[in-house]
């Protein structure tokens, strides 16, 4: 009998063992997953395709929301065709939420879905990252006050009126929050945001 009971127990504790790595690899994988907003058109193409390449090399999984499910046009002729809608991106299921620049951006800078996003993020945990252009949603959405950031230089000053703290620098990281000043900091911006993510 108690060679029974010993069997049993072993048995569930062996269920729970794998119950446990089953959820941590389940959480490992959350972690490794993020989104990555385009606008509807006129991206900044570089400042998608650096970050997403280079995501992807190092096995985190990509996805492009935008406005619509129909093609979304870089401002140099990138296409690309995004997985799902703003709207329909539940924060629990990324690591991150990426804002890439161009002049199509400015379609985020007021938009409600994209500041509530943000916010959640921010509240959560999540990386929130924005390239070129784009660190103006996250001022307008109320995340940059009293933290360092960058953004494109002719919109430094709505940064400031937004009381974060203009540094000026190709990248800049506070806390979970990482600003870069546009396509030739693509890459370091890429790699700044691996590296959080990690």
């Amino acid at each position: 009998m108690r060679k029974i009971i010993i069997i049993l127990l072993a048995l569930l504790l062996g269920c729970a063992v794998v119950a446990v790595g089953y959820s941590q690899e389940e959480a490992a994988g959350m972690k490794k997953k993020v989104v990555i907003i385009v606008a509807q058109s006129d991206f900044r193409d570089e400042e998608l395709l650096e970050p997403k390449t280079i995501l992807e090399r190092n096995g985190i999984e990509v996805k492009i929301a935008s406005t619509s499910l129909s093609s979304s046009k870089g401002m140099l002729g990138t296409e690309v065709m995004p997985d799902m809608l703003v709207g329909d991106i539940n924060i629990r299921d990324f690591a991150a939420i990426i804002f890439i620049g161009g002049i199509g951006a400015i379609q985020y800078w007021d938009d409600e879905i994209a500041h509530r996003l943000i916010q959640e993020a921010a509240r959560s945990d999540r990386l929130v990252a924005a390239i070129c252009i784009a660190p103006v949603t996250l001022a307008r959405a109320g995340v940059l006050r009293g933290k360092r950031a960058t953004v494109w230089p002719s919109e430094a000053d709505k940064l400031k009126s937004a009381q974060a703290d203009y540094t000026g620098r190709p990248v800049e990281r506070d806390g979970n929050i990482i600003t870069a000043s546009g396509p030739t900091a693509a890459r370091e911006f890429a790699n700044a945001i691996l590296e959080a993510i990690r």
